[in-house]
């Protein structure tokens, strides 16, 4: 065997074993030092908002079998003479602007007043105010849905009847109030309200596991008539069964209502300060309809009672309609 050739095998390893350990034993400092990864740019303040919006428009002749049927508080155009309709044209601006901080604006331009159709009239206006990182516990201020109804407060784009039910959307119309509510839910359960209204669930929103607040009285868009607050407590849990979530609740609300001179017609007699007790007990069973569901709410309490005669009407709507 060739002499060179049993060096090289010998003496080889050796020497490449000296250079690696040499390798790694030099300075730090001889590897040139990596660049810092560069910092994400901070966020633009308009990507913080969401604009949204949706509109419906109705005519309800179609079938028509009581041209005499009108509701106030429900499609204006239901009844004699009536025609297309602009129900709701709504315009949406939504933001989280500060981890703890979130803000919702959303006018009608649809409203009527008086004969005037298509006018512009505030719905919501508030502000939620976390007060832990998570936004489990948070504040909202402003004018919003009362949490008082699964029905109220879900919205007119995820319902599928056209109208509310009279017998708790009579509780609060417009289903709004100016005020200052309280609500608390932990992460799992917002997580789960959330998945509701994400997931064509129709889900009624996030109003907190449990909320607690104060509001006028009057309903939305109208000034407080008397030195009274309404109260208003809601209990729920949504519980997930498999693909299913079950949601019961339990709300009570209480307060003093005043039915102001525009409500009233023309010999209708009533207390002499107009002001009556206002109060109600409500039960909530919502199914999430995957893909079918059920929806069962019933409640119970008094309102505001007038007499425009030998009859006595519950609701102040219904007297104005008395000639």
């Amino acid at each position: 065997m060739p002499v060179g050739h049993g060096f090289s095998r010998r003496v080889l390893p050796v020497i490449i074993a000296v250079l690696f350990s040499a390798a790694a034993e030099l300075p730090a400092q001889a590897t040139p030092p990596k660049a810092d990864a560069p910092k994400a740019a901070a966020k633009p303040w308009y990507e913080s908002f969401r604009i949204r919006g949706y509109g419906q428009i109705r005519y309800n002749r179609l079938g028509e079998t009581n041209d005499q049927l009108q509701c106030e508080q429900c499609d204006r155009s239901w009844g004699q003479n009536g025609g297309f309709f602009i129900r709701r044209a709504r315009l949406i601006v939504q933001g989280q602007i500060h981890p703890q901080v979130y803000i919702y604006l959303q006018p009608d331009f649809a409203s009527t007043v008086g004969t005037s159709g298509n006018v512009a009239q505030l719905r919501d206006w508030y502000v939620d105010v976390g007060i832990d990182q998570e936004n489990e516990f948070r504040f909202r201020v402003g004018q919003s849905k009362v949490p008082f109804s699964y029905e109220n407060m879900q919205s007119s784009s995820n319902r599928l009847p056209l109208d509310r039910a009279d017998a708790t959307n009579s509780a609060n119309a417009n289903e709004r109030d100016l005020g200052v509510f309280f609500m608390w839910a932990p992460k799992v359960a917002r997580a789960r309200l959330a998945e509701l209204t994400s997931n064509t669930g129709k889900g009624s929103g996030d109003y907190g596991v449990f909320a607690i607040g104060a509001f006028n009285g009057q309903t939305a868009n109208r000034a407080e008539a008397n030195d009274n607050q309404h109260v208003v407590a809601r209990l729920t849990y949504p519980i997930k069964l498999r693909s299913q979530i079950v949601e019961p609740a339990i709300a009570a609300y209480t307060g003093l209502y005043t039915v102001t001179a525009d409500q009233r017609s023309t010999g209708v007699k009533g207390r002499a300060d107009w002001t009556y007790r206002d109060e109600r007990v409500l039960a909530t069973l919502n199914v999430t309809p995957r893909p079918f569901g059920v929806l069962a709410e019933y409640n119970i309490g008094r309102w505001t009672r007038v007499q425009p005669g030998p009859r006595q009407y519950r609701n102040p709507l219904a007297a104005r309609r008395l000639q």
